[in-house]
């Protein structure tokens, strides 16, 4: 599986902090951490009926990254792609009532908010190197 990559299909909600640090941390991993390891796939799309989306899932593994305990991403790639590979909830890593405060602009963010995508990356990673190990 050296040449192939795993797609990571974020939360879209845009209510919530979680959300947001979705976002934002499945960037950070594309961008800085795992480059040319994972693509996104963009939820809103996916669910609308994006075909290039559903069958990337269908072909690749994939990790959901919960914004909250709603679990959208993992609802929507069994509905239209089947299981994803593996889950990133950032309820249970951060808390519930971090993932459901309220969002806060990228521009407001302080040391706090970017501790918690750096923690959310981590984990990210750290799945995204288990799907390469196990092949």
């Amino acid at each position: 599986m050296a040449d192939e990559q795993v797609g990571i299909l974020a939360c879209s909600g845009e209510e919530c902090l979680g959300g947001t640090i979705s976002r934002l941390a499945t960037r950070r991993v594309m961008e800085k951490l795992r480059p040319k390891r994972a693509v996104t796939l963009c939820l809103p799309l996916y669910i609308a009926g994006g075909e290039e989306e559903r069958n990337f899932a269908k072909d690749y593994p994939v990790i959901a990254v919960e914004g909250c305990s709603k679990h959208c991403s993992t609802r929507a790639s069994e509905k239209f792609s089947g299981n994803v590979r593996d889950t990133v909830d950032i309820s249970e890593i951060l808390g519930e009532d971090a993932a459901l405060a309220k969002t806060v602009s990228a521009r407001d963010f302080t040391a706090e908010h970017q501790d918690m995508i750096k923690t959310v990356s981590r984990e990210i990673c750290a799945k995204l190197d288990a799907i390469f190990v196990a092949g």
